[in-house]
């Protein structure tokens, strides 16, 4: 079996990646950074290209008997999902799994969830068979935390007390290698979560007993917080940024127990914990192995 990965160099796709490799999958990488490219595990093939180069799209998905398709985020992100939509169903590709966000039918305005709904609706509407993964905030993006919190005792992520189902990028990858390779999931949407619903509250305790120091949660000043991260970030994905936090402030992104339920009949186990994932990457950066 081959399948074409985007987005195979970040942290959901190259945990896809090496799930696929475990499972005796040919994988390649679409990629528009050779450098990165030059990174890939042995036995990947790395395919240089750009979605929104049509040469690209005429070429790249050749051969391929599936897709997973992750679009960074960034203001073309619905242009070259779509693009990738359209040279997967012309060159024949047999399953297509979409990495889209949980509940992002409930706030379209949003630039990043509307860009998943277009991109779901196209594969809706393709003559593909598909698959869509809705996975919550991830575990993961608190590696970029790290300093935040070792240096200055503050968790920066403003995720408000409405509460969160953040889930393990690990459960992540798993799911998509499993709908990827083994049948029954054309037309199938999965939510992928954690066990626990997690506000700013619960998760700068957890952070605090997991390096054996205080905590604190840095705040929901978000013209701040935009102002910031616009220094790291293109100003729209800021802004988009801000606006979804600020809806994660609201109303929260909680799963169901049919949710739950469902994705530990998918892997074959529950869901990772935080509090399990924050232990193990504590002791990786307090022992010095740089983890994240």
């Amino acid at each position: 079996m081959r399948v074409l990965v985007t987005g195979g160099t970040g942290t959901v796709g190259s945990g896809v990646v090496g799930e696929l490799l475990g499972r005796g999958v040919e994988v390649a990488v679409l990629t528009r950074d050779a450098a990165k490219a030059s990174r890939l595990p042995p036995g990947v093939r790395a395919v240089e290209g750009n979605l929104l180069d049509p040469a690209t799209v005429r070429s790249a998905f050749e051969g391929s008997d599936a897709l997973f398709l992750l679009n960074q985020v960034s203001p073309t992100e619905a242009q070259e999902g779509l693009m990738a939509v359209c040279g997967a169903m012309q060159s024949e590709v047999g399953h297509v799994v979409y990495l889209s966000v949980h509940d992002v039918d409930q706030a379209a305005y949003l630039p990043h969830f509307g860009c998943k709904l277009a991109v779901e609706e196209a594969l809706d509407a393709a003559d593909i068979p598909y698959t869509i993964l809705r996975p919550n905030n991830f575990y993961q993006n608190d590696y970029w935390f790290k300093d935040a919190m070792l240096q200055h005792g503050v968790y920066p992520q403003p995720i408000g007390s409405a509460g969160l189902s953040r889930v393990d990028v690990r459960d992540i990858a798993e799911a998509a290698a499993v709908v990827l390779t083994t049948d029954g999931h054309d037309g199938e949407i999965y939510d992928l979560v954690g066990p626990e619903v997690l506000t700013a509250d619960s998760t700068v305790s957890t952070w605090s007993e997991a390096l054996g120091r205080e905590i604190a949660y840095g705040g929901e000043d978000m013209d701040a917080w935009e102002r910031q991260n616009a220094q790291y970030m293109p100003a729209a994905v800021a802004y988009d940024f801000r606006l979804m936090y600020e809806f994660f402030q609201r109303e929260g992104l909680r799963a169901t127990e049919e949710a739950i339920e469902r994705q530990t009949r998918l892997l074959g186990h529950p869901p990772r914990d935080f509090t399990s994932f924050a232990r193990e990457t504590a002791a990786a950066w307090l022992g010095g192995s740089g983890a994240g």
